[in-house]
């Protein structure tokens, strides 16, 4: 069973290791989080856009979830 994923935790990962992409893997977007490794966080510039775009990404991963166990 998957989990859904929490927004603090998603906080949590974007400040302590966002530049890294940290954040990114724990909403499943693995390419991102590649990215993010090898660039500093989009030169930095994607990791401030983060601040303000990742409740939605959290919700997003969170109805994918819901939807493949079939609760809605």
């Amino acid at each position: 069973m998957i989990k859904e994923r929490e927004l603090w935790v998603a906080y949590l990962l974007w400040f302590l290791l966002g530049l890294v992409g940290v954040h990114k893997f724990y909403v499943n977007k693995i390419g991102m989080g590649i990215l993010y490794i090898f660039t500093g966080g989009l030169f930095v510039i994607g990791w401030l856009i983060d601040l303000f775009t990742l409740p939605s990404q959290v919700r997003k991963y969170n109805e994918e979830v819901r939807r493949l166990q079939g609760v809605q």
